[in-house]
């Protein structure tokens, strides 16, 4: 046994000493920007063109730092509208959701999954427009390309959003932000992976083409009908409920 621990001590170690990645770097940039800055919850953020010129980094850059601040529930963003930061944590926003995330059971969130995110891909497939679906197949194709589990599921993150921004609902929207929140917190603790990457025979990828093939079509019926199915195989895949 401890031969086993010190063969995964060591890894870890070097991993604790190395530098902060890229990302990582521009990510605590756009922190301290927005900590600066005392912008308040609700609070429109410039737009991305000033911020690149204030911070000094570039477009890809940034852009990688807000999908990561978005996962996290810390801003939102709205096509046409621009970029908002997120409730802090006071009594309404973070810090109820992260007490109700100690509460929730994974089937208890696949559940809640079911009810919500089905309906929002019926809603995409009516209202989508044709750069909401591009950004759509963007995601689909990243987490295809995914080299890690870590990065396939930041993808995934971006796929269902995606589609829930496709709706082109702010309240629906907002749900699925808060619904998403609680998602991470509860299944990040609950996930065991047997592999290091995602394989490419895995049906999450053909699951994710029929929901853009229904929404592509304007067929709320068989978006409804994808989202559907995939979210019972998520559960199925990942805790043996159907």
């Amino acid at each position: 046994m401890a031969k086993l621990i010190n063969q995964f001590s060591e890894p870890l170690a070097s991993l604790a000493q190395r530098e902060p990645s890229d990302l990582q770097r521009a990510i605590a940039t756009l922190r301290g920007f927005i900590s600066a800055g005392s912008y308040a919850s609700g609070d429109r953020l410039p737009s991305e063109r000033e911020m690149i010129g204030t911070l000094g980094m570039s477009r890809s850059s940034l852009r990688k730092a807000l999908d990561a601040l978005e996962r996290e529930g810390a801003i939102w963003r709205h096509v046409g509208k621009g970029t908002f930061v997120a409730d802090h944590g006071d009594g309404n926003g973070t810090g109820v959701l992260a007490a109700l995330s100690h509460q929730m059971t994974p089937i208890r969130m696949i559940q809640a999954r079911l009810c919500i995110e089905p309906s929002l891909a019926r809603e995409a497939a009516i209202h989508a427009s044709r750069e909401a679906i591009i950004r759509i197949k963007l995601a689909r194709d990243a987490a295809w390309a995914a080299t890690n589990w870590a990065d396939y599921e930041a993808q995934d993150d971006l796929f269902h959003r995606a589609v829930a921004e496709s709706s082109d609902n702010i309240l629906l929207l907002s749900l699925f932000d808060q619904l998403n929140y609680v998602r991470r917190a509860v299944a990040g603790s609950a996930v065991v992976r047997g592999s290091a990457l995602p394989p490419r025979d895995h049906s999450s990828f053909a699951e994710h083409e029929q929901i853009v093939t229904a929404i592509e079509a304007r067929d709320p019926e068989a978006a409804q009908k994808a989202m559907r199915q995939h979210i019972g195989a998520v559960s199925t895949r990942l805790f043996g409920e159907g």
